[in-house]
């Protein structure tokens, strides 16, 4: 199953993992967070952009494989989530 994202074509075949998050950046150190703890936290931090995870690392695999696409709001994020979501209906 091919998904066709504006970044280009992205093979779900061995997809392990689809996750959303978002990039802070706290005091000078930049992390990968869920969106459930932006909930939270937001106001302690500053968001660099929002991210959408696919994840192609095998259980046990020490080699990370995975494809990142990037968005500037939440509401970017969530509509790309739910195109994703159609290949699976």
């Amino acid at each position: 199953m091919i998904y066709k994202s504006s970044e280009g074509n992205i093979e779900l075949t061995n997809l392990v993992r689809l996750y959303p998050a978002v990039v802070i950046d706290m005091q000078g150190e930049v992390a990968e967070m869920s969106l459930e703890w932006i909930d939270l936290y937001g106001d302690k931090v500053r968001i660099l952009h929002y991210i959408l995870v696919f994840d192609f690392t095998q259980p046990g695999s020490d080699e990370k494989n995975r494809t990142v696409l990037k968005f500037t709001s939440k509401d970017e994020l969530i509509a790309e989530m739910q195109e994703v979501a159609k290949l699976y209906n």
